[in-house]
């Protein structure tokens, strides 16, 4: 019988001073988060290739010239190198990018043959997924595949997606050599939906840096963004149907607090996030809610550490979620989350004891979670020391250990060969 891989039995010290080609085709892992296609697996890409870069790994980061002045390469940090590659017009659409993919893969096979060839590929997302699938077999090189969301698992929370995409990350987990699911949830789901065969997936939780994200003092992070002493819920993410800001937006009417104050922290998304924003005022100003609900343009991740510790709960409504690092970062700083019960939320709350899970998309049953947090300052205390101690179980040094565990087996077996 197979069993999954376990991506902390092996040692990684044979793995210093590889070189690992890491693949992030649609969006640059260095840009602001919270913008259009940028989010948690930006910070992933970022956090990931840095902490093994102090191990003594070397990373190359592709990523398609976006900006016509963008340069050919930027040394990040030592060990860490950002390489821009031309495919296509820099202002394509997300979903024109897959037809750029081979062009892509050629710009990163000649620089991978002109610098240094790598060890191991990394693809992040499907549309890198279907790069790294062409470049193992004319390289010859062990394929770790990311996927950070499923298009399966998209559909399946009533969001669209195309015959294309399904067909794609179909294939690319047949010739994966690992396929790498952030939650217990995500394994599941490409164990079920994609038939992804058990020895073949590992379960790698996303890190937490615990230099930014710890609790603090509350009174000090509101002032320091203008804040009074009313209750705050706040949502951090993009403006996008499937992480389910208007849920929060309801949600906080449902609190009717005289008072209070909803944050909602980040950006428009996608090809139609312009309109969600839209959408979204809209509704702020039907349910008569201008004075209470603000606004915010994404932050740098290090600053919404500030935004966690001013609030009394952060709301994380997303339809489908493969980690939810979100909520890792408040309860990190000690803030109670109400969470949607999908992905891996459910391995990060703890319902109940480090915050509340909801079963069921309704605002009010979000309320009411909300309030026992609000109306008990006693077991919003527990709840936040709780939270604390559970995020201690997170780190990124944790998640580069298994990673690279994982490039070290791959590279030491026969490939996967799907011809």
């Amino acid at each position: 019988m197979s069993s999954s891989i376990n991506p902390v039995s092996n040692t990684n010290e044979d793995f210093e001073g590889r070189h690992i080609a890491v693949l992030s085709l649609h969006t640059s892992p260095f840009i602001q988060p919270g913008y259009g296609d940028s989010g948690g697996m930006n910070v992933y890409i970022r956090e990931l290739v840095g902490s093994l870069a102090h191990k003594g790994a070397k990373c190359s980061v592709y990523v398609r010239r976006w900006e016509k002045a963008l340069p050919d390469e930027e040394l990040i940090e030592p060990g860490v190198r950002l390489v821009h590659i031309d495919a296509g017009n820099p202002e394509l659409k997300k979903n024109e990018l897959v037809d750029v993919v081979d062009e892509f893969s050629e710009g990163v096979e000649r620089d991978l043959l002109l610098s240094s060839e790598a060890d191991v590929l990394h693809a992040n997302y499907w549309l890198s997924g279907i790069s790294g699938h062409a470049l193992k077999h004319r390289l010859g090189l062990p394929l770790v595949t990311t996927f950070h969301t499923l298009g399966k698992t998209k559909i399946s929370s009533g969001e669209f997606e195309s015959r294309e995409r399904i067909k794609m990350e179909q294939e690319i987990i047949t010739c994966s050599d690992i396929v790498v699911a952030n939650s217990a949830d995500e394994a599941n789901q490409l164990k079920d939906l994609y038939a992804a065969p058990e020895e073949r997936v590992a379960v790698v939780p996303l890190g937490v840096e615990h230099a930014f994200f710890a609790p603090g003092n509350q009174d000090a992070a509101r002032a320091a963004i203008g804040l009074g002493r009313g209750p705050v819920v706040t949502y951090v993410g993009r403006v996008q149907s499937l992480k389910g800001v208007d849920l929060a937006l309801e949600m906080f009417a449902e609190l009717r607090t005289e008072n209070g104050v909803l944050l909602i922290v980040g950006g428009a998304s996608g090809t139609g996030g312009d309109n969600e924003v839209r959408k979204l005022n809209q509704r702020i100003k039907e349910l008569d809610l201008e004075e209470q609900v603000r606004l915010i343009p994404p932050q740098p991740h290090h600053i919404l550490s500030t935004y966690y510790r001013a609030s009394d709960v952060v709301v994380v409504p997303s339809k489908s979620e493969s980690f939810g690092l979100v909520a890792l970062e408040a309860a990190a700083c000690g803030t109670p989350v109400v969470a949607a019960s999908v992905g891996g939320l459910n391995d990060l709350v703890l319902h109940g004891k480090t915050g509340y899970l909801v079963n069921e998309r309704d605002p009010k049953l979000y309320a009411h979670y909300a309030h026992q947090i609000l109306e008990n300052p006693l077991h919003a205390a527990e709840i936040a020391m709780s939270a604390v101690e559970k995020a201690q179980q997170y780190s990124w040094q944790k998640t580069s250990d298994q990673i690279l565990n994982l490039y070290a087996s791959v590279s030491s077996r026969a490939l996967v060969d799907c011809r």
